[in-house]
Parts: C-alpha cells; sequence; structure tokens
C-alpha cells in the first residue's frame, strides 16, 4: 500500500504537533487545483463505503449488539491493516505515539457512540446529527471568510435533512449521535497528523488496534460467544472492510493534500450518502424536504471544492506571470 507525496493541510486544526515531523513527514504547502481533484475523489469513495457498511451493520445489530458489531468492525479492520502494512513499531517519537493513540481513541469513540445511536434513531438523522462535528471544526478551522458561507448552507441542508427539528427522536440515541460528532472533528485532526508522521497507512493500522483493544472488553461483555458464529463473523468482516478498511484509508491519503476545512464540509455528504444507503438496503424512502436538504449540502460541498480549486489555480497563475515592475 503506498502514499503519493502530498502536501499536508495548512489549518489550525491539523497543525503539526509539537516535537517536529514524523520519519516521512510531507512537505507542507497550498495543494494546486490539479492535485485537488484527487483527494476530494478519495473522500466521496471513502463516503459511499462507509454509509453502506453502516447500512449492513444496523442489519447485523440484532445478532451481536452496538457494542459486538462495533468491536467486529473494529477487530477485523485491524487485523487486515496490520497484515497489509506490516507497520514498524521501533524509530519513533513519544509524540508520535501519543498522536497514533489519540488517534486511536478518537476512532474507537466515533464508532462505538455512532453505533449507539443507529440503534436508537434512524441511520439518516443519526449521520444528520453528527455531521455538525465536522462542519463545526471546519467553522472554527478555517482562515478563510468564504468557507464560512459554504458551512452556513451545509448546515442548513443538515437541519432541513433532519426535518427542521429533531424532537421526534429518541433524546438519548441523538445524544450519542452527536457526541459521535466531536469524535469525528477529533478523528479528522489526529487522521492528519498522524498521516504525516507514519509512513504509508502503517500509522492508521496501528490506531486501528488500539480502537479494537480497547473494545474488545466491552463487545464480549455484551454479546459473548456471538461474536465468532460464522455467519456474524461474515457480515462482521464485511462491515469492517466496508465502514473502516476503505474508507479511513482513503481519508488518510485525502488528508494529506486537502486541507482540513474543505474536507469537513465535504463531509456534510455523509447524511445524503446515508439516506441513499438506507433507501437501498434499510427500506427508508426519500421525501421531498429531504431530497432538497440533500441539493443544498451537494451545492456546499461544491463551493467548498471550486473555492479550493480556484484559490490554488490562482497561486500556480501567480507564479508562472514574470514579476511585476514596482516603482
Amino acid at each position: 500500500m503506498t502514499t503519493p507525496s502530498a502536501a499536508t493541510p495548512s489549518t489550525p486544526a491539523a497543525a503539526a504537533p509539537a516535537g517536529g515531523p514524523g520519519p516521512t513527514s510531507a512537505p507542507t504547502g497550498t495543494p494546486s487545483g490539479r492535485g485537488s481533484l484527487g483527494p476530494v475523489g478519495l473522500v466521496l469513495a471513502g463516503g459511499l463505503s462507509v454509509q453502506f457498511g453502516a447500512a449492513l451493520a444496523v442489519s447485523l445489530m440484532p445478532r451481536a449488539g452496538a457494542l459486538g458489531v462495533v468491536t467486529l468492525r473494529l477487530a477485523v479492520a485491524a487485523v487486515v491493516m496490520l497484515l497489509v502494512c506490516r507497520p514498524r513499531l521501533r524509530g519513533y517519537s513519544r509524540a508520535d505515539w501519543s498522536t497514533v493513540v489519540v488517534f486511536g481513541i478518537a476512532m474507537a469513540g466515533m464508532n462505538g457512540l455512532f453505533y449507539q445511536a443507529v440503534d436508537r434513531i434512524p441511520l439518516g438523522p443519526a449521520v444528520t446529527l453528527e455531521v455538525l462535528g465536522p462542519l463545526a471544526l471546519s467553522v472554527f478551522a478555517s482562515r478563510r471568510a468564504v468557507n464560512l458561507v459554504w458551512a452556513a448552507l451545509a448546515l442548513a441542508g443538515v437541519f432541513l435533512l433532519g426535518g427542521g427539528g429533531f424532537e421526534s427522536l429518541d433524546p438519548v440515541g441523538a445524544a450519542f449521535a452527536l457526541a459521535a460528532g466531536v469524535m469525528w472533528a477529533a478523528y479528522i485532526v489526529f487522521s492528519a497528523r498522524t498521516g504525516r508522521r507514519f509512513p504509508q497507512a502503517d500509522g492508521l493500522a496501528l490506531a486501528m488496534a488500539v480502537g479494537a483493544v480497547l473494545f474488545l472488553p466491552l463487545g464480549i461483555a455484551e454479546s459473548g460467544g456471538k461474536l465468532i458464529e460464522p455467519s456474524t463473523l461474515a457480515l462482521g468482516a464485511g462491515v469492517a472492510l466496508l465502514s473502516s478498511v476503505l474508507p479511513y484509508t482513503l481519508e488518510l491519503l485525502a488528508l494529506r493534500r486537502l486541507p482540513a476545512p474543505t474536507f469537513a464540509i465535504l463531509m456534510s455528504l455523509e447524511p445524503a450518502i446515508a439516506a441513499a444507503a438506507g433507501f437501498l438496503i434499510l427500506d427508508q424512502a426519500l421525501s421531498a424536504t429531504q431530497s432538497a436538504a440533500i441539493a443544498l449540502v451537494i451545492a456546499a460541498s461544491m463551493g467548498a471544492v471550486r473555492t479550493q480549486v480556484g484559490r490554488g489555480g490562482r497561486a500556480k497563475r501567480r507564479l508562472s506571470e514574470p514579476e511585476a515592475d514596482v516603482r
């Protein structure tokens, strides 16, 4: 598994931690317009994978429980990633290990809280509430005023997708979804930092192992022997590949070249993808209001991408033009 050479995110939220760059820190800088299209595609592919994996996980919960599904997802994904990446364990600083451990904690918390939410409320509203975390990150981390406009437009779509309010939802489930959003924002920040400190996807594999170890006792306590039933294991492996291995790898690679605020606004597409997954797999139909909300979040995401690409293109043109004569 190889990682293309790329610039690191240049935002406060994704700034390099104290202690200096890791063994394979990428050069800093703003991605060019042409280079920005690649990471955008990675983010969208990761979103499709994770939401269809979440729909599959909902169908698995009656067998293994919410904590059991999270345990299967993290454990299988960790085994796959460790076998594929075979990360080395020596040569890293204490700051490197602290970063990857916090990344693993954020990953485990995001998964556990979200699955507790979808065990109580529908998939679409759960993702709608969860995405508020990345949207808040885009507002606080961005240095460009125009990103506030795109974040506001996406936020309007998010609330519209929720029907203008969430009073009819289980309050505990809604609280779990909001808490998952906080952990999602932390995941974005520490995924970027881990990507700079560890080569290829080694940091992701190690962080996933940390998350799996943390959740294993919880899954065993809730589900026990159900976790090793062949049919449950097979479905759990499918959830792990769709919801962890593929999307986390794609997002980690994208965050090496895509600024964190743009990445966070792209995450506003998740409610739309979740609604489509719910319709196709869980037979949850879309209303006219939900369709309008999807249009809003897509418009916000396209605006964010065009802003970033345009900024890179202007910088490239300025570099190619002869220096002006100053009098």
